[in-house]
């Protein structure tokens, strides 16, 4: 009900043209971007607009820092974004500030997540993206917070909310890079992709690979430099040089996400 109202609301807006092309992320926290920073990079690389929205503030996230859960972690955590958009040479972060941990679990506020679906479908109204990316329905391991998100865009999608792209794609995490960033823990058997949902693989280069490893060194507060030097050689290999992605509406391989 609450989707409907905001499509029912909002008053649809004419594209302009000769618009540059557009490329949406929506993450539920600053570090989210990970598992598709190289790509963004390259198509910042190649001219498109490249945007990122952040939900949460991030105040729970103290994996590698004795700083307090709070308003001091969430303070750093908007740096750390600021960074990694630098970083990958896309527009700075759009940083919601809404409460880190308090999206998804199961005594969540239902009219807090309205509120995060409204504000997203604002700046969706806003930025207008031709495409979108966000976690996959599994939320990459299973985190809450990056589960509702997901489901947030998607369901603005699926209404057809004005100024909402209909080419959405799902980002992953490879089990080799779990299993990399935490090698005492094992890897969750559902974060496996099934290989014929990835019909989506593009393409990055060195260059971009490298502004990705960047970018995850922001992280300061997430991650340590011992765990960057694990995981992004995981990552690569598991790779191979191209990002699988897998489309909201099940389509044709392609290599590009604006076609």
């Amino acid at each position: 009900a609450g989707i409907a109202a905001l499509v029912l609301l909002s008053a649809p807006i004419a594209r302009g043209q000769g618009k540059a092309r557009t490329l949406l992320a929506v993450w539920a926290h600053a570090d989210d971007e990970g598992p598709v920073a190289p790509i963004l990079a390259r198509y910042a690389r190649e001219g498109v607009q490249v945007h990122m929205i952040i939900a949460t503030d991030g105040a729970q996230g103290a994996a590698n820092t004795s700083n307090a859960r709070g308003p001091e972690i969430a303070k750093l955590r908007v740096e750390e974004a600021r960074c990694s958009a630098q970083a990958l040479g896309i527009q700075p972060p759009i940083l919601l500030g809404f409460p880190d941990g308090a999206l998804g679990h199961y005594n969540a506020d239902p009219a807090l997540l309205f509120r995060v679906t409204q504000r997203v479908h604002e700046e969706l109204q806003r930025l207008r993206p031709d495409v979108l990316i966000t976690w996959g329905p599994d939320g990459g391991y299973g985190h809450p917070d990056h589960r509702i998100v997901s489901s947030i865009v998607t369901q603005l999608v699926r209404a057809g909310a004005p100024g909402v792209p209909q080419r959405l794609f799902y980002a992953s995490l490879p089990a080799e890079g779990i299993r990399a960033m935490n090698p005492t823990r094992g890897v969750p058997p559902f974060v496996i992709p099934r290989a014929d949902l990835f019909t989506v693989r593009v393409p990055f280069t060195d260059a971009d690979l490298h502004a990705g490893r960047r970018s995850f060194e922001c992280h300061k507060t997430q991650v340590s430099q011992e765990a960057v030097d694990r995981v992004i050689p995981a990552m690569r290999d598991a790779w191979k040089g191209e990002i699988p992605l897998s489309p909201m509406v099940p389509a044709a391989p392609t290599n590009d996400l604006f076609r």
